[in-house]
């Protein structure tokens, strides 16, 4: 491993103006910090993480804690995770991922050691237990969710109530009057995880707003699952001509059952989907859908984190629009002449 001494030697200057170039910490001529530069890239030096730690009280590490539950869907999660790591590593941050379901405590460790210098806290409940230590510590944190108060917080989402609103009108605008919602599993709903609580509120004030009637069922998932509670919704609203979907696990369950009834996706029932663009351009019909756009959350994040770093940022929330891409499977409900 080549030592700090080393490109000392080779730039001709002394092991100090070496660090004084690594730091920034002291003005260095341009011509000498070119040729420590160069050493440097020759040599293929790079800085002791720990020693330049102790030495700035920078760690350079930003701690992402993202609780990979059996109930939500890992890909989605982990998409965001991979831009998070991809756009703090484009500003010289490498990212510590904390998978663990240990909600305050992984906070107070991470506050407490000094290891991370700043925070991305995902998987957000509505009253998250996190959220008064996050306010107290004086290290950046940024949240991707929105819980219930904002407040003293950075948040970044997708407008998730402005979501639920749209896949309810696009439906109204077709002639559905009965909608049925397949959400996530109860547990998420139980946690009140804020991205499924707020787009069941924009489904249900919109629905109201344009008279629509809206059935609400939690999805565990599985074929015989999806199997009963389709039944369960025929039967309490044998009109339904439309759904939502807001759960990976039950496109495919849903759709094969439809056919196996011989209801015909759009003819007979619609379906929309909120989910990532993958899982709605590959369903077995393409769902028109309302993408959640992973990769632009996880770098609005890292962008918001840095600048809150730099002394540059400040609280706000930051809600991406939603966007319907209009496929295969929403169509006019059945006898529907138009407005």
């Amino acid at each position: 491993m080549v030592t700090l001494a080393e490109v000392a030697q080779h730039a001709g200057v002394s092991a100090s103006t070496v660090s004084y170039v690594l730091s920034g910490k002291r003005s260095i001529s341009s011509t000498t910090r070119q040729r420590v530069e160069e050493s440097i890239r020759e040599l293929g030096y790079h800085p002791n993480a720990g020693a330049r730690a102790l030495a700035s009280s920078r760690s350079n590490i930003i701690a992402l804690m993202i609780p990979l539950r059996t109930d939500m869907y890992v890909p989605v999660m982990m998409e965001i995770a991979i831009a998070v790591a991809t756009a703090a590593r484009a500003h010289g941050y490498d990212v510590l991922l904390l998978t663990g379901e240990e909600g305050p405590d992984a906070v107070r460790r991470v506050t407490g050691s000094g290891l991370a210098e700043a925070m991305i806290v995902m998987d957000v409940e509505l009253d998250d237990e996190r959220l008064p230590l996050l306010r107290a510590t004086h290290q950046p944190s940024v949240l991707i969710g929105l819980p219930a108060d904002a407040s003293g917080l950075t948040c970044v989402d997708l407008d998730f109530r402005a979501t639920g609103a749209l896949c309810v009108e696009h439906l109204a605008s077709l002639g559905h009057r009965d909608v049925a919602v397949i959400g996530e599993a109860p547990g998420v709903y139980e946690r009140h995880t804020g991205f499924a609580e707020r787009t069941l509120e924009g489904l249900r004030a919109r629905a109201r707003e344009l008279g629509l009637r809206l059935l609400h069922r939690p999805f565990e998932g599985g074929y015989d699952a999806m199997a009963l509670t389709l039944s369960r919704i025929f039967d309490e609203r044998p009109g339904t001509t439309g759904f939502v979907v807001q759960n990976e696990a039950a496109v495919e369950p849903l759709l094969a059952l439809l056919r196996q009834q011989g209801r015909a996706v759009p003819e007979d029932v619609s379906v929309v989907a909120v989910c990532p663009e993958q899982v709605a351009a590959q369903a077995s019909v393409r769902l028109t859908s309302v993408a959640v756009p992973a990769q632009e959350m996880g770098r609005h994040a890292v962008e918001q984190l840095v600048a809150k770093l730099g002394g540059r940022g400040s609280d706000e929330v930051v809600l991406l629009p939603p966007e319907l891409t209009v496929r295969a499977s929403s169509g006019p409900a059945p006898g529907w002449t138009g407005p």
